[in-house]
Parts: structure tokens; sequence; C-alpha cells
């Protein structure tokens, strides 16, 4: 007989596949290893047996069961828990992957399909000269998406085939010598910040770069918008629980592309996730500056967020102005004067986006000395079984509490009512035209919000009162740094809305080649003839014709900023003890609970007053606990609840950035935050 040790009674044999293009090359191979043999150990020893010269560097091993890649090579096969059954597959780290980018363009690069999909990105980023790649990530596209898609596809006679940018010669690794793109470390200034256009000094960069000038050209500038027939075949959310299935696909920041099922070759979408875009800077920015334009342009277009008839049209003035400024691009290099580029870094300090409570530096309250608004306004309040009332009051603001009196006079006894605006809910309601000027407040009650709006005199007033309540509804006053630039902003917004039609517009409907449907939605094509669409267009049109082309860019993200429903994402929800589903509103300071039949809010809870949140991953529910002791917990139905986890810690990590830091993230932060122990 064989004694046991000569036969080798603790070995076992392993079967791997390996990944490789050499045809007359077997692909499986059977290595006998031991349980004490370490990771680094077999792949030496499938290299030794594949015999290919080539570089391996790249490659390692991808465990199918269990969907999780061996990447630590120091470890033993017995640690890892690895054993005879074990289907091992021996393949490359990189793969190709097809982005589709906000401004709807497709490219192909290598990708990292064994980082955690938050490294990915970054390296994407750098490719792309995309900074702050912490406020991307990527999505899954829905099914009712590829849906819509598929049908589109069978009806159209044509096979259609897409114009894909291909970067596929960048390795995007830190580990692999790849080029960096543009992405500058030195904060040297790549682009023109009035026109966009790169920088004389930085062309010479291209060389070594896969991102050649042409292609950062389609990245960093707008192209004509596509026709009414394209956008009429595109995905438009009808439904709250429409939109909610937008937001269903982001893929886990803190698992890799291949553990979460994604192949080579297949096709995600890289947008902006975090609506806090910080450090906007047209210098540095183009790319980003155009691919924030762009993710707001189209979600304007397929109504994925809503806006007014007055609005659509400032939001349709400033991309006919981005086309015909195209069209004129030659003449774009003689908009570099001094002033227009101190006009654009000023609009600048109106597009951040901070959430409240990160950075203790900014709130420079004087506390002896809190300013106070005090003016005659109309309060009005919807009545449910009688028309709404309409009357006038002396109200005076202080702190962050409105309090209103019958006239001036009584101002010093006790207010007939005092409105604490913390946390509540702040509406526009605002129609220029017919010199409306309203502010709709969601005050939190007990049983819900309580509704009440105020009515201003005019532009002034509203933009002060305004003011005074987005800020107040954050828990500050206007003794915040941040009061006078918000007035200033609110100002802006109402000059763009408030046009007269000269006789110039007139005659230049008929000189501009200018298909007015195609920037517009849907709703409004169907609403006007062409004509009268390109008029109104060209009416808005007077307020904005003297931007320089990066600027334009920055007031259209700026006036998509000032939307009621900016920055939420919508998932539909169960909430502990309620027998309905609810939608849930997350956005970068709060989150809503929203009634999914009316769309009302019916509840705010605000970041700021947050004190803990968890995950109970064997049940899926998410726990909040906020001050004043109230807490909640719900069910996600829409999306997995890992996802609303992600969100609310990624805000917080994201509150935590200041302008005194260099670019590099602290990763593991944002992991204990977001990644959670499932």
């Amino acid at each position: 007989m064989i004694s046991s040790s000569e036969y080798g009674s603790h070995s076992w044999e392993l079967l791997v596949t390996v990944d490789h293009q050499h045809e007359e090359v077997q692909k499986e191979f059977l290595l006998r290893v031991t349980g004490d043999l370490h990771i680094g150990g077999v792949m030496l020893k499938l290299v030794e047996q594949i015999k290919i010269p080539q570089d391996w560097s790249d490659y390692a091993l991808w465990w199918e069961q269990k969907k999780c890649w061996l990447l630590k090579t120091h470890w033993t096969l017995d640690k890892c828990g690895v054993q005879a059954d074990a289907k091992l597959f021996f393949t490359t780290q990189h793969k190709m992957l097809r982005l589709r980018l906000p401004n709807m363009k497709t490219v192909r690069l290598k990708v990292s399909f064994s980082s955690m999909v938050f490294k990915a990105v970054s390296d994407i980023c750098k490719i792309l000269n995309i900074r702050r790649s912490e406020e991307l990530s990527l999505l899954k596209q829905s099914e009712d998406v590829l849906k819509k898609k598929k049908k589109k596809d069978k009806n159209s006679k044509e096979p259609l085939t897409e114009d894909i940018i291909n970067l596929c010669n960048s390795p995007v690794t830190s580990g692999l010598s790849g080029s960096p793109g543009l992405y500058s470390k030195t904060m040297t200034p790549i682009y023109d910040p009035v026109n966009g256009t790169l920088a004389s000094s930085t062309i010479t960069w291209f060389s070594d770069s896969p991102l050649t000038e042409q292609n950062c050209s389609i990245l960093a500038f707008s192209h004509p918008n596509c026709s009414p027939e394209t956008l009429a075949e595109m995905y438009q959310p009808r439904t709250l629980a429409d939109k909610a299935k937008l937001n269903a696909g982001w893929l886990d920041s803190s698992r890799s592309l291949m553990e979460q099922g994604i192949l080579e070759d297949d096709q995600l979408l890289l947008r902006f996730k975090y609506y806090t875009f910080f450090d906007l800077n047209p210098k540095y920015d183009a790319v980003r500056i155009n691919q924030i334009y762009e993710q707001a342009r189209w979600a304007i277009l397929l109504e994925e967020i809503d806006c007014t008839e007055e609005e659509m049209l400032i939001f349709a003035a400033l991309q006919a102005y981005h086309v015909s400024k195209l069209s004129l691009s030659s003449e774009a290099q003689d908009f570099t004067c001094e002033s227009e580029v101190d006009e654009v870094e000023a609009a600048l300090s109106n597009l951040e986006v901070t959430l409240e409570g990160g950075n203790a530096s900014n709130i420079l309250e004087d506390i002896t000395d809190i300013p106070k608004l005090a003016d005659n306004l109309r309060l009005v309040r919807p009545r449910k079984l009688s028309l709404k009332t309409i009357k006038p009051y002396w109200f005076v603001f202080k702190d962050t509490s409105v309090s209103y009196f019958k006239n001036q006079e009584s101002a010093q006894g006790e207010p007939i009512e005092k409105l604490n605006l913390k946390g509540c809910e702040v509406v526009p309601d605002v129609n220029v035209a017919a010199k409306k000027f309203g502010i709709k407040l969601l005050i939190p009650v007990a049983d819900g919000m309580n509704e009440v709006y105020l009515r201003c005199e005019d532009e002034n007033q509203y933009a002060r009162w305004m003011a005074a309540c987005v800020l107040a509804s954050k828990g500050k006053t206007m003794a915040d740094s941040s009061y006078h630039p918000e007035v200033h902003k609110i100002l802006s917004f109402l000059k763009m809305k408030n046009w007269t039609m000269s006789p110039q517009a007139v005659s230049d409907t008929e000189s501009i080649d200018m298909k007015p449907e195609c920037f517009v939605s849907l709703r409004y094509t169907k609403k006007y003839k062409s004509k009268q669409l390109a008029a109104r267009i060209l009416e808005a049109h007077q307020n904005v014709s003297h931007m320089s082309l990066v600027e334009a860019k920055l007031r259209f993200i700026q006036a998509w900023q000032s939307l009621p429903e900016f920055g939420l994402s919508y998932y539909i929800v169960r909430f502990k003890g309620s027998k309905k589903d609810d939608v849930l509103g997350v956005s970068y300071n709060r989150l809503i609970r929203i009634d999914i039949a009316t769309g009302d809010p019916i509840t705010t809870w605000r970041f700021s007053n947050m004190k803990q949140w968890n995950v109970n991953w064997e049940i899926r529910q998410v726990a909040i606990e906020f001050d004043q002791n109230v807490s909640i917990a719900f069910m996600c139905l829409s999306a997995d609840c890992k996802i609303i986890h992600e969100y609310i810690g990624g805000y917080i990590f994201l509150s935590t950035r200041s302008k005194d830091q260099n670019e590099t993230l602290d990763e593991d932060l944002f992991h204990k935050l977001t990644g959670g122990q499932e």
C-alpha cells in the first residue's frame, strides 16, 4: 500500500478557468493544492501551468459561487474558505465598460471591476477631467427605460448606431501607468473661465492623454438638442412612483462592479448622485459644469423635475442661447474681458449648496445684533370647506420665527400668531408677468403640515422675505453670511423672468433658424404652436443675451437649484405602523414624507436634527432618531434599503468638505458612513 503521506492526504484538486485570448491553449486547469497554500501561490502555480508568456499583473481570482474577488494574496485557501467544490475564474481586473454621460454621449473605457465603485468612479472622473468625483456615481437603467428603448428599436426601420467615444487605450487605475487625463492636481487653470475653451497652455497635454482635444470639446460643450420625435421616444416619468423607479438602480459604492453583476461591455449611466456641487470653478471645471448643466437640462426636458411655464421659458432661452452661441463659436474667443470673468466668479458663490451643520466657520452670526424684517404683507390661509381668506397684517421676522399683528401700532403687544419656520418647507409661488409674489410655507405640526401663504407687494420685498424664510427653514437667521447672497440670487432669477417683447425680437424669430420644440418639454409643444413658442422663447432671451457661454450655463444650474423639487430623489417606502405606502424624498439637507396620491408633503425631517440612523439588515428596515425624541422607521419598497442608507451617509460625508482641504478625500470615512454591516 502507498502511505497517506506519499499520496498527499491533505491535498485536493482545484478547478480554475482562465480568461485568455489564445484559442489553441486550454482554458480549464486542475491544480493540486493544500488548504495552507496562499492565493498568491495559487496564481503562481496557475501561470506556470498555463505556459503563455504574457503580462499577468492585472489578473486576479474571481470566486463565482460567492461572487467575490480573492484579492488578499497573502490569505490561505483555508482562511478564504475555498474548498474543492469552488469554481475560480482567473480574469483581468480591468475590463471595458460603456458609460452614458449626463450629456447623453457614450464613452467606452477600461474600468476596474475589482475596486469598490467609489474608487472606480474616482478613476473614471480623472480620465474625463471631472473634479469632485464623490458627487457622482454609477446607475443601472430601470427596466421601464430599457423596455421603452427595446420597443423603439423594434419600431425603427433603420438600426440605430450610437456614436461612442472610445477611450479604451487608457487603463483607469492608480496601479497601472495610465494617463491622468487633464486632471490638474497643481490647480493650473485648464479652461478659459468665460467660454469654456481649453487654455492655450494646456493644449500640449493632449499628446499623452486619451482625452483628445476633440473628445474634450464633446464633453465640455453643449451640442444641438435632439428632435421632438426623439424626445417623445425617451422615458418620461408621469407620477411620483415613476420618478422613484429612476433612482432604484444606483450601484453600491462599497462593492465592486463584478460583485454587483456588471459584465464586460455593459452600459451604465454616470450621473451626479449628490446635489451638492462644491467649489465649482470655470477655470478647472468646464467638463464638470457642462455635465451638471446637461443633467439639469435633460431632467427639465423629460419632466423629471416640475417647473412652471415661466421657468420653462427661461430654461429654453438659456438653451437656445447656447445653440446660437455655439454656431458663432469663433466669436466666443472674443469674450475674455476681465469684468466678465469677475462676474462669473461672483456668480459661483451662489451655486454652492452646503449642508447645514457642515462647517461652523461659515456661520458668522453676531449674537448681539440679529437683523429683523418688518413689513405689511398679506396672509392667505386655505380653508377646506370655503374659499381661502386673504387679509393684510403687520409681519415681523426675527430669528427663525415670523409673528404677525393686526397693524404696526399693535406690534409692541402679543402677536396674533407666531410661526416657527425651523424645519418647514419653503416653496416659491411666483408669476412675474402677473405681478404675483407669494411664499408658500409648509410648517410641521403634530398631525402633518400647516399650510400658510405670504403675499408680497414687489420683487424686492419678496426677495428679502423669501431669503429669510429659506435660511430660517435651515435653522439660520438673517445674520448668517449667506443671507445677502441669497437675496441677490432670488432677485437675479426674478430679473430673468421679467421680460418684454422688443420689436427686434419679433424680427429675430424670422432670422434665427430655431426649432423651439427642442428646448421645452412635450407638455408645452402640445400646448403651443411652433411660432408662438419661438416668440415666447425670444422674449425670455432678451434677459440672457448678454451672458457669456459659461455664465449662461451657471445661470441655468442656478435656476435649476431654485426649483422647489431640486435635489429630491424619490423612493416608495412603508413607514412602521402605517397601512399604506408613501413616497420618501431624500435631499441634501432633509427627508420628506410625501403622500403618494396627492404629492403633498406630510412631514419633513432635517439632517441637522438627526442624532443617529441604523439599518436592521435582516428585515431591511431603516431607523432614524432625531432631536426631541422623534424617531422614524421604514422599509424601502422601490429599491434596496442600502441605497437610502448610502444617500444619508453620503450627504453627511459631503458636508465635511471644506475649501481648506486638498482634493484628497477620506475614503475610509465615506465607507464607514455609507457601507453598513450586512
